[in-house]
């Protein structure tokens, strides 16, 4: 049922993230990370946590917060907290099942995270490329970011990791 996935990314519920987890297992094989640090930054950041429902299946997530720029949080660690003044909206991780792959979503997803900074007036994006994605980032405006303080936690999240921000203004 297509219709599902043209509706957009829906609000990530508590109740759901069994199923994230899950599909965050599938994927993510490598990278591992607790239910309970989904948990809490759906908790912290609501709005940034979203689904992807296809044929009344969870077939994506994207959970992002607001924090700061040229820091990663680290990988299968709590935050605790949200930045008082963050400079960017980061993307802590996105997947689409490979099922629901080449229908846009991602681009939805990038499109609803840009509208959101803007509203809670940040003017940046942050992520960490992995598995060789970088290139899909840059088509959604995102750039390589090289800097020498970073590559240690990069190291954490495979040789491939590149971290990448969008300029919003």
């Amino acid at each position: 049922m297509q219709a599902d996935i043209n509706n957009g990314w829906l609000p990530l519920l508590s109740v759901d993230l069994d199923a994230v987890n899950a599909l965050a297992d599938r994927i993510h094989t490598t990278l591992p990370e607790r239910p309970e640090v989904f948990e809490e930054k759906v908790k912290l950041f609501p709005n940034g946590c979203r689904k992807l429902v296809l044929n009344c299946r969870i077939v994506g997530y994207g959970i992002s917060h607001p924090w700061m720029l040229n820091s990663i949080p680290p990988l299968d660690e709590f935050l605790k907290a949200l930045p008082k003044n963050p400079e960017c909206v980061y993307l802590h991780d996105i997947v689409v099942a490979p099922e629901a792959r080449g229908l846009g979503a991602a681009s939805r997803y990038v499109d609803y995270l840009k509208q959101l900074a803007y509203d809670i007036n940040i003017m940046s994006l942050a992520l960490v490329s992995v598995y060789g994605t970088d290139v899909l980032w840059s088509r959604f405006g995102f750039r390589t970011v090289l800097n020498s303080d970073l590559s240690f936690k990069l190291v954490s999240y495979g040789a491939t990791a590149k971290y990448m921000i969008c300029d919003l203004k």
